[in-house]
């Protein structure tokens, strides 16, 4: 079994002094998230390809067993025709080579206004990708929502090429009228799609937006564990990104649901004593 769970970043302005200690630079603190999570979900590449520098320095700062998400470039996944960037998704999987060992999975987003004419271009560039990358195909658009032929046709797409569905469940950001700023944030730029439990790949991957609140995820969490059990039986990688409205809870929640599934994350390095017995 191989359940990969983590947060969409390994570094945020409220988690020093818990999930990181407060003595760490902020280019180290993935060193203190890799000593708790064992992925992460890495939206940097969305938005400008890393320097080879950092990959570098991600591979040092983290274990073995340690995988990281990364999403194509927007260029690629946001611009244009999917059929045309072939030559620069084969760049930019070159560009990865330091961190190519501890590749989870690369991941496409695709926008809402991506809709079926996309998938001739989706079937190419699977076609092109390496066999040994495993990738994940987020959708949006809501013809791949209709349980139509074109839903259909995505779903066969995606097993005949083993790649991964990705789930985005944001119901519960969703759940109750905004009450905070992050909350009213969120829920303009989260999207809203129905949740369609499928498994197109050997790997499933479930980004789960919670609510602030931490009181109104339980209802949403706690009935992916069997289906998440289910899929580790079956030999699965399981990849559980986790996400809140402004990801301040994230690190907690992450913690909750790792519980419940009998694999409890370590301590957070933020909040062990120092030999002096204070605070980092």
């Amino acid at each position: 079994m191989s359940l990969y769970i983590g947060l969409s970043q390994w570094s945020h302005p409220a988690w020093p002094g818990q999930l990181l200690r407060r003595s760490l630079k902020t280019t180290e603190h993935l060193i203190d998230y890799a000593q708790v999570f064992n992925s992460v979900e890495g939206n940097t590449s969305l938005y400008g390809v890393p320097t080879t520098a950092s990959l570098v320095r991600w591979n040092e700062q983290t274990p073995k067993h340690f995988k990281f998400t990364l999403k194509f470039p927007a260029s690629i996944s946001h611009q244009g025709l999917l059929a045309d960037k072939l030559s620069e998704t084969q760049s930019f999987i070159e560009h990865l080579a330091p961190l190519r060992a501890k590749l989870g999975m690369l991941l496409l987003q695709l926008p809402a206004r991506s809709g079926p004419e996309q998938l001739p271009g989706l079937a190419k560039l699977l076609d092109a990708l390496p066999s040994d990358l495993t990738c994940g195909v987020e959708v949006r658009h809501p013809a791949f929502f209709a349980k139509g032929d074109v839903e259909r046709d995505l779903n066969r797409l995606l097993i005949t090429h083993n790649a991964n569905r990705i789930i985005m469940d944001s119901r519960a950001v969703f759940s109750a009228p905004p009450s905070t700023p992050a909350l009213a944030d969120a829920q303009q730029k989260k999207p809203n799609v129905p949740v369609h439990i499928i498994s197109t790949g050997n790997a499933p991957m479930i980004r789960f937006i919670g609510h602030p609140d931490p009181d109104y995820n339980p209802p949403y969490w706690q009935p992916w564990i069997p289906r998440i059990n289910h899929w580790l039986s079956e030999g699965k990688s399981v990849y559980v990104f986790i996400h809140t409205a402004d990801n301040q809870q994230a690190p907690q929640l992450a913690a909750d649901i790792a519980s419940a599934l009998h694999q409890p994350l370590p301590a957070f390095p933020g909040l062990a004593p120092s030999p002096q017995g204070q605070l980092f």
